[in-house]
C-alpha cells in the first residue's frame, strides 16, 4: 500500500530545511570563520563576522527541530513498511538531537565571552577560552554525528523495502550509515585522520542517499511515476 504522496512531499520539505541548514551552519559558517589551528584569529573573525556566527546557531536550531519533525513523518510514513524498524529510525534520532542542543550551548559560550570581552577581544587568555569551548563543541558533534549516521540504516532498509521509493536510494543511506559509523570511530582510535584523504569521503554515501531522499520525496512524493510511465499499476 502507498502512503498519501502528500505525507512524502512533506517530508522532502523537511529533509530540504534539514539540509539547506546544515549545509550553512555546519559547513559554509565553520569555513568562513574557523581558522585552523589559530584560536586567536578564529576569535576575530567570529567577532567581526558575529552576525554570520548568530546565523549559524539560528540555523543549527531550526535544523534539529525540522530533523525531529522529520524523524516522526518518516514513522508515519514508513511504519507500514515495518513498525519496529521505524521505531528504531525514530529513537536514534530522539537521542541524536538533545546531544546536538548540548553541543550548541557550547557556541553559544563564544558569543557570551565576546559579549564581556569588550576591548580585551586579543587577550591570550581570552582566545584559549574560546578555544576550549569550540573544541568542546566540535567533540560534542562528533559523538552526535554517530547518531547522526545510526538513523540512516533503519531509514535506509524502510525506503529499500518500501516498494515506493528507488532501492538504490536505499542502499546509499545504509552505506551512510557505515561511512558515519567508521569516521567517528576512526577520528577517535586513529591520530591525524581529519588530514586523510579518506576522511574527506567517507560520507559520501550518507550524502548521496539523504539528498536523493529529499529530491524523491519532494518532486514524486510517494508515487512511481516510472512504473505508471511503463503501464505498470502504482501499487503492489
Amino acid at each position: 500500500m502507498i502512503p498519501d504522496t502528500r505525507l512524502g512531499r512533506l517530508a522532502g520539505i523537511l529533509y530540504l530545511i534539514v539540509v539547506v541548514t546544515g549545509l550553512f551552519s555546519l559547513g559554509y559558517v565553520p569555513s568562513q570563520l574557523s581558522v585552523h589551528n589559530d584560536p586567536l584569529a578564529t576569535l576575530d573573525r567570529i567577532a567581526v563576522s558575529d552576525v554570520l556566527f548568530r546565523y549559524g546557531v539560528a540555523a543549527f536550531l531550526v535544523e534539529q527541530v525540522a530533523y525531529l519533525l522529520l524523524a516522526l513523518v518518516l514513522f508515519r510514513l514508513l511504519r507500514s513498511v515495518d513498525q519496529s524498524m521505524a521505531a528504531v529510525m525514530v529513537a536514534f534520532v530522539v537521542v541524536a538531537v538533545p546531544m546536538a542542543l548540548v553541543a550548541l550551548t557550547h557556541r553559544l559560550g563564544v558569543l557570551s565571552l565576546l559579549e564581556h570581552a569588550g576591548p580585551d577581544i586579543h587577550d591570550a587568555q581570552l582566545a584559549l577560552q574560546a578555544r576550549s569551548l569550540l573544541e568542546t563543541y566540535r567533540n560534542g558533534l562528533l559523538l552526535t554525528s554517530l547518531f547522526w549516521g545510526l538513523w540512516l540504516f533503519p531509514l535506509g532498509y524502510l525506503v529499500f523495502q518500501s516498494g515506493f521509493l528507488p532501492k538504490l536510494l536505499g542502499i546509499f543511506l545504509m552505506l551512510g550509515c557505515v561511512g558515519y559509523v567508521v569516521d567517528v570511530f576512526c577520528s577517535v582510535l586513529t591520530p591525524h585522520y581529519a588530514d586523510m584523504p579518506i576522511s574527506s569521503y567517507i560520507t559520501l554515501p550518507a550524502a548521496i542517499g539523504e539528498i536523493g531522499t529529499c529530491l524523491w520525496l519532494l518532486l514524486f512524493g510517494t508515487s512511481r511515476p516510472f512504473a505508471r510511465r511503463s503501464g505498470f499499476p502504482s501499487a503492489p
